[in-house]
């Protein structure tokens, strides 16, 4: 859980962090003055790319909901970043800034994908506790980690009929 924290707070972190390195890197290891230039332009690309991914993963209920990324997400945002750090050491090697790019596409839609899977999900557990309800059964439980909702549902015999109390029972 530590290291899903770190990421969480990483990301939003790296936006600024992730293209100033570029912009020294190209600095510091000998690059022309133009080389400095497109890694002052591509930095502001990238940061753009880092600040939308962090957006979508920020996007999640869960992930807002615990304060950490997931698993797949750390893993996707190492192997991104990672790649964005070998970039600013190597100034001179043409392919690894293509490789980066392809991997924040591959970042971009793996958020999006996942913040509907989620949603999905949500969707779905939503969907079977309103037809439970309207069956006249109880609701089930909320699951470990979810919050009880607000409003209290009472069941009945008539399942046309839903008593909604304004204010908890006193037992």
């Amino acid at each position: 859980m530590f290291v899903r924290r770190v990421f969480y707070r990483w990301q939003f972190l790296a936006v600024l962090v992730l293209p100033a390195w570029l912009l020294v890197g190209a600095s510091l290891f000998k690059s022309s003055g133009w080389a400095v230039l497109g890694s002052f332009f591509g930095g502001i690309v990238l940061g753009l790319g880092l600040l939308a991914v962090a957006l979508l993963f920020f996007a999640r209920t869960e992930v807002r909901m615990e304060r950490a990324v997931s698993w797949r997400d750390v893993g996707v945002l190492t192997l991104w970043h990672a790649l964005i750090v070998a970039s600013g050491f190597t100034v001179g090697a043409s392919w690894l800034p293509l490789l980066v790019v392809l991997v924040g596409l591959a970042a971009f839609w793996f958020a999006i994908w996942e913040l509907y899977a989620s949603a999905r999900s949500r969707m779905q557990a939503m969907i079977v506790l309103i037809d439970e309800t309207a069956r006249g059964g109880a609701p089930t439980e909320p699951a470990a980690g979810e919050h009880p909702s607000p409003i209290g549902f009472e069941p009945t015999p008539d399942p046309s009929v839903i008593v909604v109390r304004e204010k908890p029972k006193d037992t």
